[in-house]
């Protein structure tokens, strides 16, 4: 297996673009906005079996643009799911930075807050054996601060300089471990 991944490891996961679609130049504000991508409940059941837990950290400067609040947020999160359950598939937890990219907050990444507070949340979190899967390079070096094994999701096909791995969808990286 991958890495040598087992019952030990922790998943993150970006949300835009790696569990939902990505609206592209806006902000998933509403439950009617949030759209799974393909086999991506499929790829969270198999690595709810596979991993110790499954967490997603989440930019979402929406929230600090005024363009949506802390409750349709959570909303959105509760309806993921509620979608993923319908696949016997789940997320343990959400972490989100709800603030603007030039804030500069420990919780937005490529900082690692978020990491923090899983681990919190998780105590048998160890960043060395997690693996960090995203489509950003923000995604890409929160991985890599904390040492974690990273996946790039390349919509286009393309690889990542830094990334450990890339593949075109989470699913697709589930498949092989």
């Amino acid at each position: 297996m991958l890495w040598g991944i087992d019952e030990t490891w922790t998943l993150f996961l970006d949300r835009d673009g790696v569990v939902n679609v990505r609206l592209m130049d806006d902000y998933v504000k509403t439950t009617s906005e949030f759209e799974l991508l393909p086999g991506v409940a499929e790829a969270i059941s198999k690595a709810n079996h596979l991993f110790y837990k499954t967490v997603v950290v989440t930019n979402q400067q929406g929230i600090g643009k005024g363009i949506m609040t802390e409750r349709n947020l959570s909303e959105i999160h509760t309806y993921c799911n509620q979608l993923l359950e319908k696949e016997h598939a789940h997320i343990d937890a959400f972490y989100h930075a709800p603030a603007l990219a030039n804030a500069n907050s420990e919780l937005r990444k490529p900082k690692t807050g978020m990491a923090f507070l899983a681990k919190n949340d998780f105590s048998l979190i160890d960043f060395t054996k997690s693996v960090m899967v995203g489509d950003s390079d923000s995604d890409i070096l929160f991985g890599k601060e904390l040492g974690m094994k990273t996946v790039f999701i390349a919509h286009d096909g393309k690889t990542h300089a830094i990334a450990d791995c890339s593949y075109s969808s989470l699913n697709d990286f589930i498949k092989l471990l």
